[in-house]
């Protein structure tokens, strides 16, 4: 029991200190978005409260759900007694029901985030794809940024749009039409870290368009670029 509430008490520091880079790299504004991440070994998440201002979110504030997106606050030690962790007063973020979806059909995810950032969004806005015209997006998206289908929120609408794209692409990224991007990864620091880099791109590309029709890069091209920086760069 020790070890899982180690195990939370760490990822929700985790989830707290990875919203900040949310901020650092303005892909928010007020209480928009939201990082989460899957309990290692539990069926269990961790994601930003409801409301809550970025400056105001601590560790402690973070809230832990199953996998059906239901707080859960405690677990019976099976010996009569209660391990207890969380508020019950804080709700988790209205997106929980998306991050929930993922983590139920993509075990591989190990973090989510959501952001309104601007120029993700507004191609989000457009349902238009970001075209691989970049080679650092055939390192990192491994070809064209997906858009994924419009849904509204307060079921796992959301969700099911996000799995059902990101199931046929490379991408860790996929701009939900109307609505802005969602990014995966193997933990939520990776996944903040595709928030970032789709945020970049879309910029790029955008003013790349402003002057011109942006050059494509051959699809063989792309996908070498993508297993070089996934399996060679760093390593």
């Amino acid at each position: 029991m020790s070890a899982l509430l180690e195990t939370i008490a760490r990822i929700r520091a985790e989830v707290c200190a990875l919203h900040a880079e949310l901020t650092r790299y303005e892909l928010v504004v007020w209480t928009a978005g939201n990082v989460s991440a899957r309990v290692p070994g539990y069926d269990l998440m961790v994601i930003k409260p409801s409301g809550v201002s970025y400056d105001a979110l601590t560790p402690e504030l973070m809230v832990v759900t199953d996998l059906d997106g239901t707080p859960v606050c405690g677990i019976n030690t099976g010996s009569g007694g209660t391990v207890a962790w969380g508020n019950p007063d804080l709700s988790p973020s209205s997106d929980t029901a998306a991050h929930a979806y993922v983590y139920r059909h993509m075990p591989d995810v190990g973090g989510v985030v959501h952001t309104h950032s601007t120029y993700a969004t507004a191609w989000a806005a457009r349902g238009e794809p970001i075209p691989c015209v970049l080679t650092m997006m055939g390192d990192e998206f491994g070809g064209t940024i997906p858009v994924g289908p419009f849904a509204l929120i307060g079921d796992d609408s959301i969700g099911r749009g996000i799995v059902d794209t990101l199931r046929a692409s490379h991408s860790p990224a996929v701009l939900m039409q109307n609505h802005g991007p969602f990014t995966i990864g193997k933990d939520a620091r990776s996944a903040v870290k595709a928030a970032v880099m789709c945020e970049e791109v879309a910029r790029t590309v955008h003013i790349s368009r402003q002057l011109g029709e942006p050059l494509p890069i051959d699809a063989g091209q792309i996908e070498s670029l993508y297993s070089r920086y996934q399996n060679v760069y760093g390593r």
